[in-house]
C-alpha cells in the first residue's frame, strides 16, 4: 500500500508546462508581421504643397522625396544633392522593387529640380513616378 501511495505522489509531481513551443509561435508570428509591413520613407521637410482640382489621393507611397522653396532635395530625413537622388532611389528600388516614388515639391520650388529629381527618378528606374499636390480648399 504504501508503494501506490509514492508512485501516486510521483506522477503528479511530474506535470509541467513547456513554454517553448509557445514562445517559437510568438517569434514566428512576430516575424510574419515585420516581413509583412511595408514602411514609408519621410521626406524630412515640411513643404507647402501647390493645389490641384484634379489631385487624386494615393494610398500606398512608397518613397517620398521632397523639394523646399529654396530647391534643396530632401530623402530618408537628410538633405542629398540633386545628382545623387538616382543613386538613392535606386538603393531604395532594390529594398522594394514594386515602390512607387512621390515627389513633394514646395510651391515655391522651380519647376527644374522638380524635373531633374523626376528624371533621377526614372532613370533609377522607379516605374511610378508622382508630384504631389493637395485638393484646392472648398472640395
Amino acid at each position: 500500500m504504501l508503494n501506490i501511495t509514492a508512485a501516486r505522489r510521483n506522477r503528479q509531481a511530474a506535470v509541467e508546462l513547456n513554454m517553448a513551443p509557445l514562445i517559437d509561435m510568438v517569434f514566428i508570428l512576430l516575424i510574419f508581421f515585420l516581413v509583412t509591413t511595408s514602411f514609408v520613407k519621410e521626406t524630412g521637410i515640411e513643404v507647402n504643397r501647390p493645389a490641384a482640382a484634379t489631385a487624386v489621393a494615393r494610398d500606398k507611397a512608397t518613397l517620398l522625396v521632397g523639394i523646399d522653396a529654396a530647391d534643396r532635395v530632401f530623402f530618408d530625413n537628410r538633405e542629398i544633392d540633386v545628382r545623387a537622388v538616382r543613386a538613392n532611389i535606386e538603393r531604395a528600388l532594390a529594398e522594394n522593387p514594386e515602390g512607387s516614388v512621390v515627389v513633394v515639391a514646395d510651391e515655391k520650388s522651380s519647376t527644374g529640380a522638380a524635373i531633374q529629381v523626376m528624371d533621377g527618378c526614372r532613370l533609377a528606374g522607379a516605374a511610378s513616378v508622382s508630384l504631389a499636390a493637395k485638393l484646392p480648399q472648398g472640395e
